[in-house]
């Protein structure tokens, strides 16, 4: 093999590594994630909320109150506490599926970086291989020329011996 046909393929295969970093990327995993389940709050409103209310009834049922008898009073307390909860519980859902997009966005953010960083690093590998390789080029034709040379030496030196 030639140095311009492994020159060639070492090319080829930073090239072909180039692309496979290019098709990957954990940041698009992350921003599916984040839209899936945007999505699942938009496409179950209802079951959102209904999760948020249930959590709400239930921290009202653990909660103990002063007493336990069941006066309107209490229960309009406690319904009232219920919204509240589950209120709480949508806007902290909400917090939660922004902070899981920002996530996604500095995710991505970071490994556009990485992959940045990754990619000039191959670009001056293949310059360092490519330097190399020329140079053990040169030093292969340099070697080839004195080994000629002293082979035409000796050869006169024989034909001056024999002749």
């Amino acid at each position: 093999m030639t140095t311009d046909e492994k020159r060639e393929e070492l090319r080829e295969k930073i090239q072909a590594g180039e692309a496979r970093n290019a098709e990957r990327t954990l940041g698009e995993y992350a921003r599916d994630a984040s839209e899936k389940a945007t999505d699942f709050v938009k496409e179950h409103p209802i079951a959102t909320v209904a999760g948020g209310l249930a959590v709400g009834v239930l921290l009202a049922a653990i909660i103990p109150g002063p007493g336990r008898r069941l006066s309107k009073k209490v229960g309009t307390r406690a319904a009232s506490f219920a919204a509240l909860a589950a209120e709480l519980g949508l806007t902290y859902g909400t917090g939660l599926l922004d902070s899981a997009g920002s996530a996604a966005r500095h995710g991505q953010d970071r490994l556009g970086d990485l992959g940045d960083t990754i990619s000039s690093t191959a670009r001056g590998l293949r310059r360092d291989a490519s330097s190399r390789a020329a140079d053990a080029g040169d030093t292969a034709s340099m070697f080839g020329r004195t080994v000629s040379n002293k082979a035409n030496r000796t050869l006169r030196n024989l034909r001056g011996r024999i002749g």
